[in-house]
């Protein structure tokens, strides 16, 4: 059994407590905690929108979210009771005056407690609710302020929100959350290279050929259409989660796991990435939209369908790139980025290619000249694979084929492991900023991101279709293929 260390008591205060995220992610995950042990009795989830509710409509709301969202077994009907008990609710107006002062007074009956405040709203409320904060004495050395993605849209209005929210919050009590960075795979990511020299030795241009990383997702853009046309796959997925995971394989062993230092190295990947122009868009970018298809034999429309009927719309809901990495270790050595809705199945995953032996003693027909690979499963199940070369058993001679060294966490360790959300909120409390994004993190991938957006509106292309169901447009495989390389699809 893991052991669970108990956080500090805390009064959390959810802005946006009748939406969507906290439903679906943040009162599930602080009921695992509760029911685990780790919350202490006399701390606090306090609900707070513009919604009239009473706290018992609100802890109803809790209870439904609970049982709709964990697993049956998962549920301990006295200990959800007890979780419910713990929930409270004020009805107020972030962008406004109404309700602060009923928040205050509550919050002042406990004036010691920790404070996170999570804002699960839209961003545009992040400024007016942190002025709110402080326009009424709620901001102290224990407070916190936790903003969920996307922190902006472009690099201009990602420095607007840090800007308001730095006004009265320090950077030490900003945490700008990214849930990927709470999977237990991506800080078993730093383990794997700084706890294991077999490893970070390796882990040059020397010995690995390329990096993949894919994100895909079956589902489409749902109830999202109207945020996501004015997104696409670029902004949603690539300039946060996916350039967060590349930071983390390629960044040098930090001088500590302080927070400071982790970030510190992030940040010099991001700088090192290299711009890419409008004369690199055609071969190192593949813009994608899906058309319909189907997914797990089901029919499906296509984007367009799904945004009303749409027929010019440009968003991209697939995006593939071909990365280079600036730097003396990764000289040389590609990352192939794919992300993509629609998908034939929802994955995230990293995989390291290594490069193969240049002279072999085996005979030719002896097996297929298969390097190693080390896939990193961040979902559906959490795990490491190492394919090695192996002889095939039995007396028909020396004959090799690939075989798996293959870790899943759940059934090695025999214990559930805690959602993403449930850590970090953990991490929040205990104010330990290690796997959040520093502002100049943000900002340094926003500028990238930003020359990218420019360099496609320079040559304005529509994204091309690809099948609902399939791994996204043709010109996907080409762009990794031209290398002659391919796409690590093992379908589970």
């Amino acid at each position: 059994m893991a052991t669970i260390i108990p956080v500090a008591s805390f009064d959390c205060v959810v802005f946006g407590a009748t939406g969507d995220l906290t439903t679906r992610k943040l009162l599930p995950a602080l009921y695992h905690r509760f029911r685990d042990g780790q919350i202490p009795g006399t701390s606090r989830i306090i609900g707070a929108s513009r919604s009239e509710l009473s706290v018992e409509a609100f802890r109803e709301r809790a209870r439904d979210s609970v049982r709709r969202f964990v697993a049956a077994s998962d549920i301990d009907e006295g200990k959800l009771a007890a979780f419910l008990e713990h929930l409270d609710y004020v009805a107020v107006d972030g962008a406004g005056e109404e309700g602060w002062e009923d928040l205050a007074a509550k919050l002042a009956e406990r004036p010691d407690q920790v404070r996170p405040y999570y804002l699960a709203t839209s961003p545009d409320l992040y400024g007016a609710i942190c002025r709110n904060l402080s326009a009424h004495g709620l901001i102290g050395e224990k407070s916190r302020v936790v903003l969920e993605k996307p922190i902006g849209k472009d690099l201009k209005s990602a420095r607007a929100i840090n800007d308001a929210v730095g006004e009265v919050f320090p950077e030490e009590q900003i945490f700008r959350i990214d849930h990927y960075l709470g999977k237990e795979t991506v800080q078993n990511l730093l383990a794997l290279r700084f706890a294991n020299t077999i490893f970070e030795r390796l882990w040059t241009a020397d010995v690995i050929d390329h990096v993949q990383i894919t994100v895909g997702e079956t589902v489409g853009v749902e109830g999202r259409a109207g945020y996501y046309d004015t997104s696409g796959a670029l902004r949603d997925m690539v300039q946060n989660h996916m350039l967060q995971l590349l930071c983390l394989m390629a960044m040098e062993s930090p001088l500590s796991l302080d927070a400071n230092s982790v970030r510190d190295e992030k940040l010099k990947v991001l700088r090192a990435l290299k711009p890419i122009t409008p004369n690199d868009v055609q071969t190192v970018t593949v813009r994608g939209q899906y058309a319909a298809g189907a997914i797990d034999g089901k029919s499906v429309a296509s984007y367009r369908t799904d945004l009303g009927g749409s027929t010019d719309s440009r968003t991209e809901t697939f995006v593939a790139l071909k990365l280079e990495v600036q730097s003396w270790r990764w000289a040389g050595v590609p990352f192939y980025l794919r992300t993509g809705k629609r998908l034939p199945q929802k994955l995230s995953e990293i995989v390291v290619q290594f490069r193969a032996s240049p002279f072999s003693i085996f005979p030719a027909e002896s097996f297929g000249r298969e390097p190693n690979r080390l896939v990193i499963r961040l979902q559906p199940e959490e795990g490491m694979k190492l394919e090695v070369m192996t002889k095939d058993p039995g007396p028909g001679g020396m004959r090799l084929r690939p075989t798996n060294l293959d870790i899943s966490f759940e059934e090695t360790f025999k214990q559930r492991y805690p959602d993403a959300y449930e850590r970090l909120l953990m991490d929040v409390v205990r104010g330990n900023a290690t796997l959040f994004m520093r502002r100049d993190e943000v900002e340094v991938a926003w500028a990238w991101a930003d020359s990218l957006l420019k360099a496609w509106a320079d040559r304005p292309e529509a994204p091309r279709a690809y099948p609902s169901g399939s791994w996204g447009p043709t010109a996907a495989i080409a762009l990794i293929e031209r290398d002659g390389r391919t796409w690590h699809e093992e379908l589970r």
